[in-house]
């Protein structure tokens, strides 16, 4: 044994002790996985979760921060068993060690959950779950088809409910497995066989609340395209009213409950009776108050009514007023259509070929008398301007001074004017021009002013 007065003994302080556990703890377990079942939760002002985690042989205190614990897409409670990854710390002031999880998952639902989220996207992008394929539920349905387990609560609240509110409400019960092997293929079976016989209106599929293990079937794909595929309208009531499936998602309606449910499809009859009392009472009212203004219309119209043999009295009054006046108009329409036919006519005679043929000859003589004396006129004027014109041309043509014994002299070969003996030489050919004919002579000689040139 040690000796406690052993002056080299190493004395450790509580916060030195415990600050060495704490270093021990957190560096040999960084991060560890857990299970276990949570007891003693409570979450104070902060928002952070403080609770017990324990199994059969132990507890270890847990927490999660609030930052952690707004990801959790669940609420923890007491008796709750889960999973979570978290890391050792002491706590010193108390000298207790804890686990401070940073993720939590429901035991043995995380591969269930995962596999929920996946085929809830998928559907969903195929358009399983689009509002334009939704149903709407009859008003009054002739016949419920119900399926959901025999046995339990579940369709003895529907069976109540039904009962209830609309007494003699048909309906059929088809039972099934809902949960556990081979129950999301008889749900299934179960849609096709009420959609295959057609004889009910509305169909209701339902169970009680229970964990995301239980409802396994109802997160199937195979359930899902049944309900998709139904011609009848589905209501999908499985689990309480925060429990949400596939089924629920794909149903044409949603029920929190499968009492919510029967209330959703089965109308109340008592309600529609006074509604139809209500309607009846009103449209009884309505008629007698028409039936009353109308009558008291018709009384109107009698007192309003004359004597016929006054009425008749009156009309024959009117009768020969209006032949007076028919034949006073006539007489005016035939005196009006007689001066105008005589107007058309004198238009007519006026108009006529003959007298028009008279009237053109008329005017074709005085016309052609005009052209004679225009005709004469321009004649005697034109031949006079020819004689002055003749005169003048007489007196210019180069012939007439020819006749008088001139000639014109042209030198040959070119025809050129002969006017200066400078445009001949000695022994050129010349043409002399006279009055009746030409002479073609030949140069001997010539002479300028008196003088001799050749």
């Amino acid at each position: 044994m040690t000796d406690p007065t052993d002056a080299t003994r190493r004395i450790l302080t509580v916060s030195e002790l415990t600050g060495q556990i704490k270093s021990l703890l957190e560096n040999s377990f960084a991060f560890v996985w857990v299970c276990g079942e949570i007891s003693n939760f409570r979450t104070p002002g902060s928002c952070h979760y403080y609770f017990t985690l324990k199994d059969e042989g132990a507890q270890v205190a847990a927490v999660m921060f609030r930052n952690q614990n707004r990801q959790l897409k669940f609420m923890p409670a007491d008796g709750m068993g889960i999973i979570g990854l978290g890391r050792i710390s002491v706590y010193e002031p108390r000298g207790s060690y804890q686990i401070i999880l940073e993720y939590v998952e429901p035991a043995g639902v995380g591969a269930l959950q995962i596999a929920f989220e996946k085929l809830k996207q998928r559907l969903a992008s195929q358009g399983y779950f689009d509002e334009r394929h939704k149903q709407r539920l009859p008003f009054l349905p002739r016949k419920i088809s119900v399926i959901t387990s025999p046995t339990g609560a579940v369709v003895q609240d529907i069976i109540t409910v039904a009962s209830r509110r609309f007494p003699n409400m048909p309906l059929q019960i088809v039972p099934v497995k809902v949960q556990g092997a081979g129950s999301e293929d008889e749900i299934a079976a179960a849609l096709e066989l009420v959609n295959a016989h057609s004889d009910a209106d509305v169909i209701i599929l339902a169970r009680g609340g229970g964990s995301l293990e239980d409802l396994q079937a109802f997160n199937s794909e195979r359930v899902a395209m049944a309900i998709f595929n139904s011609r009848i309208p589905v209501v999908s009531a499985v689990g309480h009213e925060t429990d949400f499936t596939i089924a629920d998602f794909v149903a044409d309606l949603r029920a929190p409950t499968p009492s919510a449910a029967a209330e959703l499809v089965v109308p109340d009859k008592n309600e529609l009776a006074h509604r139809y009392t209500e309607i009846y009472s009103k449209l009884q009212t309505a008629i007698a108050n028409y039936l009353s203004s109308r009558n008291k219309t018709i009384s109107d119209l009698a007192h309003r009514l004359k004597d016929p043999r006054k009425k008749v009295q009156e009309l024959w009054i009117r009768i020969d007023d209006m032949i007076g006046r028919l034949r006073r108009l006539s007489a005016m329409n035939l005196k009006r259509e007689y001066e105008r036919w005589g107007a058309l006519s004198r238009r007519l005679q006026a108009s006529s070929p003959i007298h028009m043929s008279q009237k053109a000859q008329l005017e074709l003589e005085r016309t052609n008398n005009n052209l004679l004396i225009f005709f004469k006129i321009l004649l005697e004027k034109n031949q006079s301007s020819l004689r002055e014109a003749r005169a003048k041309l007489e007196a210019l043509n180069p012939m007439a001074v020819l006749r008088r014994g001139y000639s014109v002299t042209r030198r040959l070969p070119d025809g050129r004017v002969v006017t200066d003996p400078n445009h001949v030489v000695l022994g050129q050919d010349i043409e002399v021009l006279v009055a009746e004919g030409s002479l073609f002579c030949n140069v001997k000689g010539a002479s300028r002013y008196g003088k001799e040139k050749f």
